[in-house]
């Protein structure tokens, strides 16, 4: 069943939403890109109606297909570490509810963003909102083979957890291009960020620990 969006971003709304991102703040993000992004984003319209009263808690919620929509702290955890800047290109593996394509829009890249879910993708393309971010191109395709046609990019962001570093996503970064993945077959992943260096040599930092619905291989119907 197609979930009811909400159409309304009322002043309690921006209201809720100003909580979150002095909550995101406190536990530790900086970029005050990110947080503006956070800010300017009506988080409700991305989930149920029904949802709300909620959207605004900093936690993951339900989107159908067994996916979720990402902690607001781990989305503008993942973008500071991604290190944008303006009309790079990015590529994001796991589109979701689109809300960490929306943030990553919000701050003036060109994200070509994959879904494996027919549904979800589906879902997309009926979302008003998204008609805002031109710069925002939806594709339905296997993450792990990513988008060769357009490659290279300049950052790689993967929202689900990988068993391993995918090297056919690693063959589509630039060098000095950045990758910013949670690795890790169990329920707890480390985030990591990927630098490739020039001749392909690849510079690894680990960071915190996170837990994601994992990366799975092919597109599902």
């Amino acid at each position: 069943m197609r979930r009811m969006r909400p159409v309304e971003d009322s002043y309690r709304h921006k209201g809720l939403r100003k909580k979150l991102v002095e909550t995101v703040r406190s536990k530790g993000i900086t970029d005050e890109r990110v947080l503006k992004a956070l800010d300017s984003i009506p988080r409700h319209f991305f989930l149920d109606s029904a949802f709300d009263e909620l959207a605004y808690d900093d936690r993951a919620f339900p989107i159908g297909e067994g996916q979720t929509i990402s902690q607001p702290y781990t989305v503008a955890y993942q973008t500071q570490l991604l290190d944008t800047k303006p009309f790079q290109k990015v590529l994001e593996i796991g589109t979701g509810s689109a809300y960490q394509a929306v943030v990553l829009a919000e701050m003036g890249v060109q994200v070509y963003t994959i879904e494996r879910q027919k549904k979800l993708f589906n879902d997309n393309k009926n979302f008003a909102l998204l008609k805002k971010y031109p710069s925002i191109k939806f594709f339905y395709g296997d993450g792990y083979e990513g988008l060769p046609t357009y490659a290279p990019f300049d950052r790689i962001l993967i929202t689900a957890a990988a068993p391993e570093i995918p090297p056919k996503l690693i063959d589509q970064l630039k060098a000095g291009g950045m990758m910013v993945i949670p690795l890790g077959s169990g329920e707890v992943q480390q985030m990591m960020r990927i630098t490739k260096l020039e001749h392909g040599a690849l510079k690894e930092e680990v960071f915190d620990r996170f837990s994601f619905v994992p990366m799975l291989v092919g597109k599902k119907n």
